[in-house]
Formats: C-alpha cells, sequence, structure tokens
C-alpha cells in the first residue's frame, strides 16, 4: 500500500453495519447495536462517555459473531438514568436487556476501559450469566496504577465527544499509540460518536468513584483474557499485569498500540479475541 493509501485508509468513513434499536427494560430506555453471527453471543461495555459507535472497527473485525453492545444510561441515544447507580446495578440491567432481547443462555463479556471496570462487576454479580472475559485496557478500580494524572482534565470533559478538532488535537496525548504518528486517525472515530448527555456523563464517573474489585477479583471463575497497550498514557500496562495475576484463570497479552488499541489495532486484536473465546 503507498503512502497515499495508507493516509487515505486513516480518514475514510467507517460504514457502520450494525443493527441498531430501541428497546425498554424496566423503564430504561436503551440503544442497543447487535451484529448477528454464530457462537456464543459477546456482550461488549463501552468506554466512559462513547456511544458504541466507536467500536465498530473492532465489531467488524469480529465478522462472523453475534455481538451486543448498547449504551449505558445517559450516553449515546439512551435515556438518562433517573438516579445515579453503581456497577452492580448496571451489570444487573444489562442482564435483564440480554433477557429481553432473547438472550436466555450464558453470554462472553468483553470490556474496554471504564466498561472493563462493569465487565469485572458483570462477571462477579452476573457470574452464572457470564462465560468467558476479555478486559482491555482497563484496570481493578480505585486502587489501580494511575497514568498521567494532567490528562485527567482532558479524560472527564464532555468536550471531547462533541468537537471533533479538539479530540484530534488531544489524541496523541491522551490516547497514544498510533495516534501519536496518525492523529488525524481520530477524526474518523469521532464525527460519528453521539455525545453523552451532562448528567449521564457525571452519573458514570460517579459510578466509578470508591469502586475496586480487589476484594474478589481471586474469586472470578471465568476464563479471563487480559488485553493492555504498551503506549497507553491512561491505564498503563501494569494494571493489566495485576488483574491477571489476580484472577485465578487469566493469561495476558500486551498489545503494541496505545489505550485504544481495540479499534486501531482491530485487525491484529480481533483474531486474538476470537481464538480466546472459541477455544475449548
Amino acid at each position: 500500500m503507498t503512502g497515499a493509501q495508507q493516509a487515505e485508509a486513516i480518514i475514510r468513513p467507517i460504514e457502520p453495519h450494525t443493527e441498531t434499536r430501541t428497546i425498554d427494560v424496566e423503564g430504561q430506555r436503551l440503544r442497543v447495536g447487535i451484529q448477528r453471527g454464530s457462537g456464543t453471543p459477546l456482550l461488549i461495555f463501552n468506554g466512559i462517555g462513547a456511544s458504541f459507535e466507536l467500536l465498530e472497527p473492532f465489531v467488524q473485525a469480529l465478522a462472523g459473531m453475534e455481538v451486543i453492545l448498547f449504551d449505558v444510561p445517559g450516553v449515546g441515544q439512551s435515556a438518562p438514568p433517573s438516579l445515579p447507580y453503581r456497577f452492580s446495578g448496571l451489570a444487573r440491567l444489562a442482564d435483564k436487556m440480554l433477557t429481553a432481547l432473547g438472550y436466555e443462555a450464558q453470554v462472553d463479556v468483553l470490556g474496554v476501559s471504564w466498561g472493563g471496570a462493569v465487565a469485572q462487576q458483570f462477571a462477579w454479580t452476573c457470574s452464572k450469566r457470564c462465560r468467558r472475559l476479555v478486559l482491555a485496557a482497563t484496570t481493578p478500580g480505585v486502587t489501580m496504577v494511575p497514568g498521567r494524572v494532567w490528562l485527567l482534565r482532558s479524560l472527564w470533559s464532555r468536550r471531547r465527544h462533541r468537537d471533533p478538532d479538539y479530540m484530534v488535537r488531544i489524541a496523541p496525548a491522551l490516547y497514544g499509540g498510533v495516534f501519536r504518528r496518525h492523529p488525524q486517525l481520530m477524526r474518523k472515530f469521532a464525527i460519528q460518536l453521539k455525545p453523552p448527555k451532562r448528567l449521564g456523563y457525571f452519573y458514570q464517573q460517579l459510578a466509578f468513584l470508591g469502586w475496586t474489585s480487589m476484594r474478589w477479583l481471586f474469586f472470578l471463575r471465568q476464563r479471563t483474557l487480559v488485553l493492555s497497550g504498551k503506549d497507553d498514557p491512561l491505564v498503563p500496562a501494569l494494571n493489566g499485569r495485576i488483574l491477571s495475576f489476580m484472577i485465578p484463570n487469566a493469561r495476558f497479552r500486551l498489545i503494541d498500540d496505545g489505550h485504544l488499541f481495540l479499534i486501531t489495532s482491530a485487525g491484529q486484536v480481533a483474531p486474538l479475541v476470537r481464538g480466546f473465546l472459541r477455544a475449548r
């Protein structure tokens, strides 16, 4: 591929393939995305403030697998919650959402960044529903090894989800990896995001405060794949090593990319995830 072709591929818009709908789960309106496929369905919990369009490259790289995504309350096109929530409540809501969608059996679960914390909680709170677990660029909560603290102002601001130009400017320092060489790559992801509601974004931040999985990680029984980015300014790879050490049936893989390796290295990561989930 020539340099011109690579540049075109970087900025070419992503064509969504996910089937979307809005459902009611005990009074909470949730926007859901489903990629039809075979095998055990994969439920994905997304990062903070991001609508599930962000994960489209990764989902498409999992072609042939049944994948379920949703915008958490107050994010994307899901209605804001009436009250603040904890991760345990969000895990139970996701369980009820699966039932409402017609999924009665076990699912595999993947969580990225903030969503990785929710995925851990789902594996604990709804353990009978969760078969295998994949944790990407995430932490055990407030006991995490912190990244660069000065980046938190950009991380907690809703502006990055509303202003593509701002997102492009901060992407190299905030997310690292491929974005250090190709910051314009962020534009094609940013223009498709649906900004979170102010209250919904605040509730996401509030849910994370004081939360940790360290008390019960050792008791998780799901086979687990932990993935960390080698150049992740937000969540140093040491957090992934801690998770893989604490979870009995876990393995660790280091990805040569930054915080959003799930989408920027989808072609490399998707086969790892597929192989792990489909292995006997």
